[in-house]
């Protein structure tokens, strides 16, 4: 080793932090090649007594370094934490797994019980994760409280083994007394992408210990999402999700959005920049208004939120007690909503908790509403039924009619009981519905309230502009409708927040107030539809805060309500009057 090497190597262990057991070569910028350039660092940790933690970020490590070390961990059977990341720069990829190997099979055969393990910032690929494998699924990972991966490239096939690994470590130590209790996971800017994403999602539901969870930048889509959701809500201990910068869009927003539901102990969520779009942030607003009651950090930034929307989410973080930032920045807000915003939020003494709104995208353009949909979303059986105009054509209605029929058989998806077959006139009228037809029902009427659930807010909100485009003033058919109306609103805003919210997301998707996501077409707006609604917003099942999420849309709309002026002043006015109680 040269004098110079030596030199440098001793004034780096000078600075060495001793002391609790812990010992640290972190940033010294070490180049240990080889057993002759750590012979005083391996003395150093044979001569730790007690040791529980090294440290060796920031300093490069070759494979004979890394076999020299490992000998003299051999015998540190207290070792709990090791702090390895960015710890291979300059190395060859295939030295780093024959590497690890030694490192991992020195904790092993000391009989080391980790409770953390950092590798973040070595740009190992699937091959380095084969290189933790067998640790990993050893005793000495069986008290593993966090694993921390982040920037590792791991990709599809890392995230498929590093799970395996954490099923079978689960495995294993469960059938000794004690599972594996993983509390942080990290793993961002992995490549993980969905079958990545999926696979962990299998081991995080098993485990069920979960309290943080950071993977952002994986390229994630939708289904991969999902996965992360479903296993997300068997993680009660749940205090920090970040997700930030994957592609939830709908799909994906709402699944969160329901796994959330499950969660009390949530304080930070992180979607910036996942594309959770006006929908997802009504949803995770839903979420807001009967759950997360210890959040504290909420951020939707970048996710072509759009004005209305990001005001349904500050009116729902009003009354968190613990909430200390919302970062609503980069959407679509726009000058105007910016200022809305910031007005709403200062109005009730809550300002300093909105995040800038510098990288506001502005309101979007009307010619691009259809443009931004994202392929996966065009195959969703669930958006299939929007296709057709809620108008009086009958023969496009007829498709969504045959669905609604097949809810009432075995066929059912959602939780509800299996429902008798509805008459053929119910049939008649949903497939070609008409006011003379509306009154021949009589008291068969109550029928259509079948025809709406919770669990399909597209559907749902198409036969409600069926029933209320018939709207006359005639007093007969007024009854008629506005007590059909009753029926299905009263059956669909009596649920949870995020069951009401989503179909009145779908409603003014529908109405053509709220851009979606998907195939659904627009309703053709009629005053009948409006003057339904007004009648609602009045009776006892039309909450204060379903009336003050309308109200967000209506008010920011007037474009669109031009073409029924008198129905949508009429409207407006009982929205108004309801917020204020």
């Amino acid at each position: 080793m040269a004098s110079d090497d030596i030199a440098q190597l001793a004034d780096a262990l000078s600075k060495t932090h001793v002391g609790d057991g812990e010992l640290s070569y972190k940033g010294q910028g070490l180049k240990l090649d080889d057993a002759e350039s750590v012979e005083e660092l391996v003395r150093e940790i044979e001569q730790s007594q007690g040791l529980r933690s090294l440290c060796l970020e920031g300093n490069t490590v070759g494979v004979e370094a890394a076999r020299a070390i490992a000998k003299a961990l051999g015998s540190k059977d207290l070792l709990q934490r090791c702090y390895w990341s960015d710890m291979f720069t300059g190395r060859l990829r295939s030295e780093i797994p024959t590497a690890l190997r030694f490192l991992g099979g020195a904790l092993m055969s000391a009989g080391a019980r980790l409770t953390e393990l950092d590798l973040s910032d070595n740009a190992f690929g699937p091959d380095g994760v084969k290189g933790i494998e067998q640790l990993l699924k050893s005793p000495s990972c069986h008290t593993l409280r966090e694993l921390k991966l982040n920037n590792c490239g791991m990709g599809i096939g890392g995230g498929k083994i590093l799970s395996e690994a954490l099923i079978e470590c689960h495995r294993k130590s469960s059938a000794l007394g004690a599972p594996l209790r993983l509390r942080v996971f990290v793993a961002g800017r992995n490549r993980l992408e969905n079958e990545g994403a999926s696979a962990l999602a299998r081991a995080f539901q098993l485990m069920g210990s979960l309290e943080e969870v950071h993977m952002p930048q994986n390229g994630i889509n939708y289904a991969g999402v999902m996965a992360l959701a479903s296993a997300m809500r068997h993680n009660p201990e749940l205090r920090t999700l970040n997700f930030n910068d994957n592609t939830f869009t709908k799909k994906g927003t709402m699944a969160m959005a329901q796994a959330l539901r499950h969660l009390r102990n949530v304080q930070v969520i992180n979607f910036g920049d996942c594309l959770v779009r006006s929908e997802g942030a009504i949803a995770i607003a839903a979420v807001l208004r009967e759950g997360l009651p210890i959040l504290k950090e909420l951020n939707l930034s970048f996710g072509e939120v759009t004005e209305a929307a990001a005001l349904v989410v500050a009116q729902a973080v009003m009354d968190k007690p613990h909430m200390e930032k919302v970062d609503l920045n980069g959407n679509s807000l726009g000058e105007e909503g910016c200022e809305a915003l910031r007005e709403v939020m200062e109005n009730s003494n809550k300002g300093d908790m909105l995040a800038s709104l510098s990288d506001d995208e502005g309101e979007p353009d009307d010619e691009d509403e259809d443009e931004d949909e994202d392929d996966e979303e065009d195959d969703d059986d669930d958006e299939d039924d929007g296709d057709d105009d809620a108008s009086d054509d009958c023969n496009e209605d007829n498709e969504a009619d045959g669905e609604i029929m097949k809810e009432n058989g075995t066929s059912r998806k959602d939780d509800s009981p299996e429902k008798p077959q509805s008459p053929a006139e119910v049939v008649s009228f949903l497939s070609c519905p008409s006011a003379e037809k509306l009154l021949q029902l009589g008291e068969m009427r109550t029928n259509l309230q079948e025809h709406v659930t919770a669990s399909d807010p597209h559907r749902a909100a198409l036969v409600f502009v069926k029933i209320a485009s018939l709207y006359r003033e005639d007093p007969e058919t007024k009854t008629a409708v506005l007590e059909t109306i009753d029926a299905v609103l009263k059956k669909l805003l009596s649920g949870s927040a995020l069951q009401s919210y989503s179909f009145l997301s779908a409603l003014l998707v529908m109405m053509g107030l709220l851009r979606g996501e998907g195939k659904m077409k627009k309703a053709s707006l009629t005053p009948g539809q409006l003057l339904c609604l007004e009648h609602a917003v009045q009776q006892e099942y039309f909450a204060e805060h379903h009336a003050s999420l309308l109200h967000s849309f209506t008010s920011r709309n007037s474009e669109a309500l031009k073409c029924c002026s008198s129905a949508g002043e009429r409207l407006s006015s009982a929205l108004e009057k309801k917020c204020q109680h």
